[in-house]
């Protein structure tokens, strides 16, 4: 009875924890994304945001007071950029958290173990040589193969160099995305000159070409993979106590971590296909979701997304008003934020 009474004093202010992050983080992400929509080149007041957001909903509730110009710049261009923004910063949060769960190293991230240049090789692959012979599924396909090939690489090289620990297969992944990227420069530089412009986008990461119509494929992949690993947030808890005690709780190790890695390139392959390389996301999101809640997974895994959700928009909200009217590209941002972050997290955690 006692120890009964322990552990419900000990998981209760565990649950309250959760739930007061929860509310307050999605009191957060909604605030951001009012703001990423309304700040800009042009500033739309937020009563004016909402309401066009409701005119679209539900027509006969509001009787327009707005310029069409304004709807389009709210509804066409800065609406779908912010969810895809939250899109984006969820899915590669939750993979990041995923693959330093299965490596058991605090340094996996996508962008590190070169699954993200393998998503962009793949998307420039498609644009610049192949084209569009699926339509729009063309370029998230092609993406997602290269991801999967990148990843597949990785741990080829991995073996091939006996980098069996954590961290060597870090450093494998990186030699792999430098690989990867020079491939992806000599696709660039075979492909048409007047179509290499477009490609940039893929390089330094950018939410500016989202559209509606798009969107369906980064949320369909974040909702499907994301119930995936959320529904084997135990399986992922047994592997950051190592190989041996998950075999002996009866997960297939070796199945179990190849899953992990192609449900991760699969997101990150989707979402480079809409956002270009947007690194360090995953790495440092689930870092700070973790001193916050713990590190359970059935907590990690949720809060990341949200985190990662309100990350990636005040990053864009950056980009675009730092030198309105011109975007930086939100890989610039994210990187710079990342090293720093990367320099404090082998400070706390050296090699």
């Amino acid at each position: 009875m006692d120890e009964a009474r322990r552990l419900t004093t000990t998981l209760n202010p565990q649950k309250a924890r959760l739930r007061l992050t929860f509310g307050l983080g999605s009191v957060l992400l909604f605030l951001s994304l009012s703001t990423a929509v309304s700040v800009g080149a042009v500033s739309v007041p937020l009563p004016t945001v909402w309401g066009i957001l409701l005119h679209k909903v539900m027509p006969f509730l509001i009787t327009p007071d707005w310029s069409a110009g304004r709807e389009a710049i709210v509804w066409d261009i800065r609406f779908p950029r912010a969810i895809l923004a939250c899109l984006v910063g969820a899915g590669l949060a939750i993979v990041g958290a995923s693959l330093q769960a299965v490596t058991r190293n605090p340094l996996a991230d996508p962008h590190l173990l070169g699954i993200s240049a393998g998503g962009a090789f793949g998307a420039i692959l498609a644009l610049l040589h192949t084209g569009l012979f699926l339509g729009l599924l063309t370029v998230p396909l092609m993406a997602f193969l290269g991801a999967l090939g990148a990843t597949l690489l990785v741990l080829g090289v991995a073996q091939f160099a006996t980098a069996t620990s954590a961290d060597r297969l870090v450093l494998a992944g990186v030699a792999v995305s430098f690989i990867v990227m020079s491939a992806a420069n000599v696709l660039i530089f075979l492909g048409d000159p007047r179509a290499v412009h477009t490609v940039v986008f893929w390089m330094l990461g950018g939410l500016g070409l989202a559209q509606w119509s798009q969107l369906i494929y980064p949320l369909a992949i974040l909702l499907v993979c994301g119930a995936y690993l959320w529904a084997n947030a135990g399986n992922l808890n047994a592997m950051t106590i190592g190989d041996e005690t998950a075999a002996t709780l009866g997960i297939p190790v070796g199945r179990f971590r190849l899953t992990i890695f192609v449900v991760g390139a699969l997101i990150t392959g989707v979402m480079v296909a809409f956002s270009g390389i947007i690194g360090f996301v995953g790495l440092m999101i689930p870092h700070i979701v973790r001193l916050i809640v713990g590190g359970d997974y059935t907590r990690v895994l949720p809060v990341s997304a949200l985190f990662g959700a309100i990350f990636l928009l005040w990053a864009d909200i950056f980009a675009r008003t730092v030198m309105a009217p011109d975007d930086i590209p939100i890989g610039i941002v994210t990187g710079l934020i990342g090293g720093l972050f990367f320099i404090w997290l082998l400070r706390r955690n050296p090699l």
